[in-house]
């Protein structure tokens, strides 16, 4: 079974949910209309259906091969991509001035999620393109924007992130690629690059490389980078690309997932570039960079997820084995009628439905945040883009991760062949938990800066959020809100008591709770929008207008989740408040095998 883009679920979390009509006011997007946004997703869900999806499986047989410097991606990739440019995809949602279609981010998140749903091994260029983008749009000089832009937001021209180096992991200051003043306002840079997504390829006419380097006399640490922006191609006098730059690709990665997705190791042999902000603030402009590819990977998590449910539905529903006790006629019944297999499927899906929420919110957030002309309203935003960041990026990639091996259980015996195509997306997905930053740092990032940020301000304003909702849904006469109320009230207090605790414990004990924390503000956050979306279904029904047997479907999910997920999180507190001294005390021989 091949993927469909779930363009009503994305619809309903994009205008119910995250609002997405509220960004109107602001005068920033005077083309946005419902009439607009239902004609974008089905144009792009035919895309990524008819075009992306059919060469996701042969890309993960077949991946890509590296000669002579050069990376040939799988059949159908580079049509792919020319398709991709052709609808003018890449430049959804960036500013019309640079060649872009002035959409929401929001939009551009919702684009990415079906890309990634149809073929993450695919989507990857185009979302690494995304950082690329945002990176010069806030950080590039004037003469960088009016040379480069244009073309990399057509797509004409890809862009990539390198940042990692062999030493240095995580550790981004740690990194050792130099660059030289060339004394004509350009560098040269020298040093390798490993675990490069889209690093070289066939599929654009150059490469836009955003490369992290020290100059000379630079301080050690994070405070003596910079960052560059070094192309495949030299210009010529007419702009178009003509020499090859002293940068290849010496690599490709074997890996577990993800084949189609040239991941490589770069070589910078005294390539030219020139220098991107200030020299020293390379990490500002990496966190533009790595903010934007964090919350897109947070949309790769809920694509690859949509596709592992889409698949064990497909099969649940063909499968016919033993009797179902909840079925009608005689056996063998279809396995979607026995219970357990059912209870899967519920939770893949609400669960899938709770990540979107997430990111569609912060996507939203942002949009208001960039956009909004009053202080007050722009800070608001900013602080909940900066909170949901982190738990968008982890909390739904391990989702993507749980999800998908669900699928896999699902499938039976037959998931655990790599035939039926459902190990593909297992694969697919644990990569997305690991890169831009692991979910154990988005944790640190959270239950650190997010949580001190003004003086836990973000977390306070989000936790009224919540109790709101707890008193929209109490007084609901529909009998289905109050009993979802019954769970986000307590889910609410434990989420108010983890804060509490985080904010008054040490460095330590806090670290040791981080990834616990980070589960627990994400499950209580999911539900939270999922009942916002189940107040919203309410007000379909009572007004009598739309799908109201959709609308019946999302107040359903919405207590599947609150039964198994929200009632189960007052449970966590303990894993949040464990402390350091249990992990350490022992000394290391605790952890030694036998």
């Amino acid at each position: 079974m091949s993927y469909r883009a779930p363009v009503k679920d994305i619809r309903f979390a994009l205008e119910e949910i995250a609002a997405l009509d509220g960004l109107k006011p602001t005068g920033a997007f005077p083309e946005l209309t419902g009439e607009l946004t239902g004609q974008i997703l089905e144009e792009a869900g035919k895309l990524c259906n008819d075009v992306l999806a059919p060469i996701n499986r042969a890309g993960d047989l077949q991946g890509c091969t590296l000669k002579d410097g050069a990376v040939t991606t799988p059949d159908g990739f580079k049509a792919a991509y020319a398709a991709f440019v052709e609808g003018g995809w890449q430049g959804l949602q960036f500013p019309a001035e640079h060649g872009g279609m002035g959409l929401p981010k929001a939009l551009g998140c919702s684009l990415m999620e079906m890309v990634q749903g149809a073929n993450m091994a695919f989507g990857l260029g185009p979302m690494l393109t995304y950082a690329g983008i945002e990176a010069l749009i806030a950080h590039g000089t004037d003469e960088q924007k009016s040379v480069w832009l244009p073309r990399i937001i057509t797509g004409e021209w890809s862009a990539s992130m390198q940042l990692t180096e062999p030493q240095a992991g995580s550790d981004v200051g740690a990194l050792r690629t130099k660059a030289e003043p060339n004394g004509d306002g350009s560098w040269s840079l020298t040093g390798q690059k490993i675990y490069i997504t889209w690093g070289e390829h066939d599929c654009a006419d150059n490469i836009v490389h955003l490369v992290l380097a020290r100059t000379p006399d630079a301080p050690e640490g994070t405070r003596g980078i910079s960052l560059f922006l070094v192309p495949k191609f030299l210009l010529d006098e007419n702009g178009e690309p003509g020499e090859r730059n002293a940068v290849e690709a010496i690599g490709l990665e074997h890996k577990m997932g993800i084949h189609g997705s040239p991941t490589c190791t770069m070589d910078f042999a005294g390539a030219k570039g020139w220098l991107v902000g200030p020299e020293f603030k390379g990490m500002i402009c990496m966190f533009t960079m790595m903010n934007s590819a964090r919350l897109n990977v947070g949309v790769q998590g809920v694509g690859i997820a949509e596709r592992a449910y889409q698949q064990a539905l497909a099969y649940a529903k063909d499968r016919r084995q033993g009797r179902a006790i909840m079925a009608d006629g005689a056996p063998p019944h279809a396995i979607i009628d026995h219970p357990d297999v059912r209870r899967m499927l519920a939770m893949m899906k609400a669960k899938i439905e709770a990540a979107r929420a997430i990111c569609l919110h912060a996507a939203v957030e942002a949009d208001f945040a960039e956009h909004h002309d009053e202080a007050d309203e722009k800070a608001w935003a900013k602080r909940r883009e900066d909170l949901l960041i982190p738990i968008a990026k982890a909390w739904s990639t391990d989702m993507a991760v749980e999800v998908a091996s669900m699928g896999i259980q699902v499938h039976g015996g037959m998931g655990y062949i790599e035939e039926t195509g459902a190990a593909q997306h297992y694969r697919d997905a644990k990569i997305a938990a690991i890169y831009e930053g692991t979910n154990g740092i988005q944790a640190i990032d959270l239950a650190g800066r997010k949580l001190a940020m003004e003086g836990g301000k973000a977390f306070a304003d989000l936790i009224e959020d919540i109790r709101q909702t707890v008193e929209d849904l109490s007084t609901s006469s529909d009998p289905a809100l109050p009993e979802l109320a019954r769970r986000l009230d307590p889910a609410c207090d434990t989420l108010t008591e983890a804060v509490k605790w985080m904010q008054r414990a040490d460095d330590a004990d806090r670290l040791t709770g981080a990834t616990a924390f980070l589960k627990l503000a994400g499950d209580v956050t999911g539900g939270w929008l999922l009942c916002v979306g189940a107040v919203a279904a309410r007000r379909i029904i009572k007004e009598g207008e739309g799908d109201l047997d959709y609308a019946r479907a999302r107040i359903a999910l919405a207590g599947v989740y609150a039964d198994t997920v929200l009632s189960s999180v007052p449970g966590l507190l303990g894993d949040v408040t464990v402390g350091a001294e249990r992990l350490f005390k022992p000394g290391a021989g605790m952890l030694e095998s036998a």
